[in-house]
């Protein structure tokens, strides 16, 4: 048969055929290994980057168009032989890769590593910003030609300014408004993605995988941003390049394989856990299981998560003091540590309860697994007009070290002085395994340095759990 054809974009910005408009310098082995199972491959410098013309447009419209463009160059060159194309980008590649795939019907398989689905929800989670990490993409594209529009996002979302405006941009260059599109073609997409992934968190892309109809893989591994693929984008050994070159046979070349018979998602438990497959997101997700929020236990300054619903109780806690409680010591680089086998260990006893709200499980007397989204249903009170605060779910041993399991920040840009207002808060997706003997700790406090925060000065929020409503942390337990 004809040979199949892959256009990559983001990490690879070389290509595997000569071509002097390509960034030489980031020739890797991963562009030849395709080229060596028969495909015609282009890597591609994305506009505004490097040698290649244009400003930074963060996959827009004239992004896609290059992505059609760069397919038209690639059959050329491949002499008109044309049977299938493949799109194949990590990191800001894999966005375009989904958006060129969904507007371009030449294109019959994606694989996105490190991705986002919809853009809006990774620069607003809850109404919080997330400042850290568009300050990150920000300083990544510090060598860029960005556009006029691109420049003024990023200082737009690092200044809480004109958000609507904002959102309408992040729409348009996000998969998951055009996931209709993919679906009426049903586009194979294949996904990779880190547990603590701290540029484009889990949920954001979940969405857009739980909404695809067509054929579909996802692959949760520990670590941060493009940390678990690195290695086979070296040319290394790597199970996530491996599942990308079996995908793109399947799928490309046609050629039947061990994704005939396996299923739907692959999660690498933390720490040092088994890896878990199953047939669908659903199928891997854990039953829903209730903790209840208390009061503080007797002689303690920390509140219970129970089996049973207790009332009549308050927990407060200043804002605007920030704790040892943090997603993490630095964007990507600590999940580099998780990956190595060196989770940040954080000492819960140096949490300052006047600072925090902390509530601590019984020991799990046989271990237990969370596969899927935690969820907070939380009453509050806050004493000014806006609110923040940042939930974490931490294991923790006898000696009150900790590591994290997930986290989310919240934001009422209208909170009801004095009034008590109940929210449902998801945390981001997680799959871990909690030892036998260790304790699950949900810590809330108001100031992170990874996120925007709206408290005001001197204020507070009291944490209660009403009768007919009550508070409660909600682990999906395998």
């Amino acid at each position: 048969m004809d040979a199949a054809d892959v256009v990559g974009t983001g990490r690879l910005p070389g290509r595997g055929r000569v071509d002097e408009r390509s960034e030489r310098r980031f020739l890797g082995p991963a562009v030849g290994l395709l080229a060596l199972e028969g495909y015609n491959v282009l890597a591609y410098t994305a506009r505004g980057f490097g040698r290649s013309e244009g400003e930074v447009e963060v996959a827009g419209p004239e992004d896609i168009k290059d992505g059609s463009r760069a397919l038209d160059y690639l059959i050329e060159q491949s002499g008109g032989a044309f049977a299938k194309a493949g799109f194949l980008g990590d990191s800001y590649g894999s966005g375009i890769s989904q958006l060129v795939a969904a507007d371009d019907p030449r294109v019959s398989a994606v694989v996105a590593m490190s991705t986002w689905g919809d853009l809006g929800e990774a620069f607003y989670e809850n109404s919080t910003r997330h400042t850290a990490a568009v300050q990150g993409l920000f300083n990544a594209a510090k060598n860029a030609r960005l556009s006029e529009r691109t420049q003024e996002i990023f200082d737009d979302v690092l200044a809480g300014r004109n958000i609507p405006k904002t959102l309408a941009w992040a729409r348009e260059r996000s998969p998951y408004t055009y996931v209709d599109r993919l679906n009426t073609r049903a586009v194979p997409v294949y996904f990779a993605h880190a547990w603590h992934e701290t540029l484009f968190p889990t949920n954001q892309t979940l969405k857009v995988f739980n909404a695809l109809t067509g054929p579909k893989r996802l692959i949760l591994s520990i670590g941060d941003h493009s940390g678990p693929e690195t290695p086979g984008t070296i040319g290394l050994p790597n199970r996530i390049w491996e599942g990308a070159h079996r995908w793109l046979a399947q799928h490309l070349k046609e050629e039947r394989n061990d994704f005939d018979t396996e299923g739907q998602v692959s999660g690498h438990l933390m720490w040092k856990g088994p890896r878990d497959d199953a047939e669908t997101w659903d199928a891997f997700v854990g039953r829903p299981e209730p903790l209840y929020l208390t009061g503080a236990a007797e002689g303690t300054d920390d509140g219970t998560l129970a089996d049973k619903p207790e009332a009549n109780w308050s927990l407060t806690f200043r804002t605007g003091v920030d704790t040892p409680a943090t997603v993490a010591d630095k964007i990507i680089n600590t999940g580099y540590e998780e990956m190595n086998g060196r989770p940040k260990v954080y000492r819960t006893g140096d949490i300052n309860r006047a600072d925090a709200g902390v509530w601590v499980s019984a020991p799990m007397t046989a271990g237990a697994t969370l596969r899927g989204v935690p969820r907070l249903r939380l009453t509050y009170t806050a004493s000014a007009a806006q609110a923040t605060f940042v939930a974490y779910l931490f294991d923790v041993d006898d000696a009150g070290q900790a590591n994290i399991i997930t986290h989310a920040p919240f934001t009422d840009p209208d909170a009801l002085i004095g009034q008590s207002v109940t929210v449902d808060i998801p945390l981001q997706a997680t799959g871990y395994t909690v030892p036998a003997g260790h304790r699950l700790m949900l810590v809330l406090d108001t100031t992170d340095p990874f996120y925007s925060n709206a408290n005001e000065p001197g204020t507070t929020i009291s944490v209660s759990s009403p009768a007919d409503d009550p508070s409660h942390l909600e682990i999906p337990l395998a």
